[in-house]
């Protein structure tokens, strides 16, 4: 086990390198440069001009900027924000757990849905059932976020009034952050209705967000149940009389799951790429909205920590799984 952990750490020094090159690259390759970009319509000097890119480093050749970047990485010195002057990691750290919150619950969801909507679509192969638990899940994989998020809006929160439009919480409610968590945060205030306020302002971006791990989830799971289920051990059950239930959710599902836990683990990438469009759909605070003020006001420092920082979470998430399905079927620690 410990030396499937290493193989797996190991890998994680050249993707690391990779991420530097490429989030060093990404915001340089944009149009304009951060001076102007802050100084708007007023505009600078030439003399000013110049002086504030020698203050942030901006007029170095390229390759000096790079190295000093990622020496500063190395140092856990992610940099100053330009537009803020704030620390990149305080930034964060502010901001993240809004955005771990949109994206576990949209994960939850689509877990809690996709899971067993697979599994019976597997079992019921051909029948109603299983038509329109994968005609759903194309639409709802070829859904876009922007043109998604806009229908719920106009539907659940224009038309019916059962969902607010943007934000965490209610403007009437004034939470002090403990955790960064509302749901948490506004459940220990003990303010009435601040956690169904709370609850509230989550479900559509929840919802918007985890519809296509849903689709992906409920698919993967119905393809792998059904090459589980004609296996001779699968048959051999059956014969000797156990329950539907036991042979499918036990003998079936644990040797199904491999594959659809390497698609849970992958979806923790798309969900933290698709906060970005959720949290500007919806006003979230969270991280996704964050870079992309950043970018327009071409914050190189916060767009460049911030790609690094999701990374490594996404990393670490997908090393996590990893060890999980070696859990779950220990002879992969062998052929890995």
């Amino acid at each position: 086990m410990f030396r499937f952990l290493l193989r797996r750490v190991a890998l994680i020094v050249p993707t690391f390198i990779g991420i530097t090159l490429v989030s060093f690259a990404f915001i340089r390759l944009l149009p304009a440069d951060p001076v102007e970009a802050l100084s708007g319509e007023r505009g600078v000097t030439p003399e000013r001009h110049a002086q504030l890119l020698h203050q942030f480093g901006l007029d170095r050749p390229l390759w000096q900027q790079y190295l000093d970047y990622v020496w500063r990485l190395l140092h856990g010195d992610f940099g100053n924000s330009i537009a803020s002057s704030h620390p990149i990691l305080s930034d964060f750290r502010v901001l993240f757990p809004a955005t771990i919150e949109l994206s576990a619950a949209a994960m939850l969801l689509a877990i809690v849905i996709g899971l067993p909507l697979g599994v019976i679509a597997a079992v019921r192969r051909g029948k109603l059932v299983d038509q329109l638990a994968m005609g759903g899940a194309l639409i709802g994989y070829s859904m876009p976020i922007f043109w998604w998020g806009l229908l719920l809006i106009i539907v659940f929160s224009g038309m019916l009034h059962w969902t607010p439009v943007a934000g965490r919480i209610g403007e009437d409610y004034f939470i002090k952050p403990v955790t960064g968590f509302m749901l948490i945060d506004s459940w220990r205030s003990g303010q009435s209705g601040a956690f169904v306020s709370a609850l509230s302002h989550l479900v559509l971006p929840a919802i918007v967000l985890g519809t296509i791990p849903l689709a992906v989830i409920a698919r993967q799971t119905r393809s792998a149940m059904l090459e589980v289920l004609g296996e001779d051990y699968v048959r051999t059950a059956r014969a000797k009389g156990l329950p539907t239930w036991r042979v499918v959710g036990i003998h079936a599902l644990r040797n199904a799951l491999i594959p659809v836990v390497t698609t849970i683990g992958l979806q923790v990438g798309y969900l933290l790429a698709g906060a970005i469009l959720t949290e500007s759909i919806f006003s979230w605070p969270g991280v996704g909205k964050w870079m992309v003020n950043s970018i327009e006001q071409r914050d190189y420092p916060a767009v460049q920590g911030g790609l690094v920082l999701i990374a490594l979470f996404v990393m670490v998430v997908n090393l996590f799984v990893d060890v999980l399905y070696s859990v779950i079927n220990p002879r992969i620690r062998h052929v890995s």
